[in-house]
């Protein structure tokens, strides 16, 4: 970490080109990335350009805007977009090549453009009841997307469904939720329709329910080295790391209150240390009972209340200096907080830690080199 700057998130590009073989390596179907919200915060296109350049095909985002900074950066990978409103402008999206995302009928009328044809993935809702359509609408839909295929106005190329369960491969009801996604390519197909990507799997079904897999499986959360099955691991490595230098340190006498309102107070005589990261930047308030970091080869307690700016750190008798390093989580590798442990400590998970951390803090990707962005380049650097 440069001695100019104050905080980091350290990603680790050859991590999530690892993760991606991982995944590649455990299904005969194509590999979706999910790079939408930033890339979970690790950064959109640099973690595209990872995941394409160690075997994923495909990109997935949830808007136009993330689909259309992709294309714009010259990534020209098949790309999914898929959370958009009933009336929303996307011409701009259609013309950038980038596959939408149809719920419903009034979707699929907003995605026909004058002069255009727009390459569409009907979804089925088949039991999650989020997005997708149910399965008294489907039958409907499909209808009219055959027939406005067959009049040249659209392009179906896929099918698809989330899944209700993320963290378990053997979740009771996965089954009947495949039996409903079989259901619903069945209907598509007696409509006439003829889609040549059908995708249901996320991370956990990606690696541990392969009856899920069909032509295209997406990962998310497991792209970024979080273990997404609670029953066993699969040897995926977690590629961030937050880390920040000691702005201030300061000996205080026992019984010193820390931070708002005093919850906290120094059992002895003790060091504290200040960390310029806070809630603004994606350290979770609730966590601050619990929460511990790692400096000088060990891990010592957050003192306190977690302000929007900064924490504070009891060192005890230890004796920490201003511009030492302090992890905030990283792999785990020696000893410091996982991004799992600050999610247990808030009460959340992975996914919110990650995407919370603030724009002032500043990515920095490391362990592989940023290949060119054409499709070709890619696969074959």
């Amino acid at each position: 970490m440069r001695g100019d700057v104050m905080t980091e998130a350290t990603v680790d590009l050859g991590a999530i080109a690892h993760n991606t073989r991982v995944f590649a390596a455990a299904t005969n179907a194509e590999v979706m990335a999910v790079v939408k919200a930033d890339g979970f915060g690790h950064g959109a296109l640099a973690t595209a350009r990872a995941a394409l350049a160690a075997g994923a095909t495909w990109l997935g985002v949830a808007t136009c805007g993330e689909a259309l900074q992709l294309r714009a950066a010259g990534v020209d990978a098949p790309l999914l977009s898929w959370l958009h409103a009933h009336d929303a402008g996307l011409r701009e999206a259609i013309a950038a090549q980038v596959d939408l995302s149809v719920s419903s009928l009034e979707h699929l009328h907003a995605v026909l453009a004058d002069g255009l044809v727009p390459t569409v993935h009907l979804k089925a809702d088949t039991g999650l009841h989020r997005n997708g359509a149910v399965a008294e609408d489907w039958p409907a839909l499909v209808r009219r997307a055959a027939e406005l295929e067959r009049q040249g106005r659209v392009r179906v190329r896929g099918v698809w469904s989330h899944l209700i369960h993320g963290e378990d491969s053997t979740a009771p009801g996965l089954s009947a939720q495949v039996a409903r996604f079989r259901d619903a390519l069945g209907v598509a197909t007696g409509a006439g329709l003829r889609p040549s990507v059908r995708h249901l799997a996320n991370s956990v079904a990606a690696l541990g329910a392969p009856e899920t897999h069909y032509d295209l499986v997406r990962p998310g959360i497991g792209l970024y080295g979080i273990e997404p099955d609670v029953n066993r691991t699969y040897g995926l490595r977690p590629a961030m790391t937050l880390r920040a230098r000691l702005v201030l340190v300061k000996r205080v006498p026992a019984g010193s209150g820390v931070s708002y309102e005093h919850d906290y107070r120094t059992s002895c005589p003790s060091t504290l240390g200040l960390v310029p990261l806070g809630f603004a930047d994606g350290v979770p308030r609730s966590a601050g009972p619990r929460a511990q970091v790692w400096c000088r080869g060990r891990r010592f307690p957050v003192a306190g209340r977690i302000a929007m700016d900064q924490f504070v750190v009891d060192f005890g008798e230890s004796s920490p200096r201003p511009g030492d390093e302090v992890l905030v989580f990283g792999p785990g590798g020696q000893g410091e907080p996982t991004v799992t442990e600050w999610a247990e400590w808030a009460g959340t998970i992975p996914h919110e830690i990650f995407t919370g951390i603030g724009a002032r803090v500043p990515r920095r990707h490391v362990g592989l080199p940023v290949p060119a962005t054409s499709t070709e380049e890619l696969r074959s650097g």
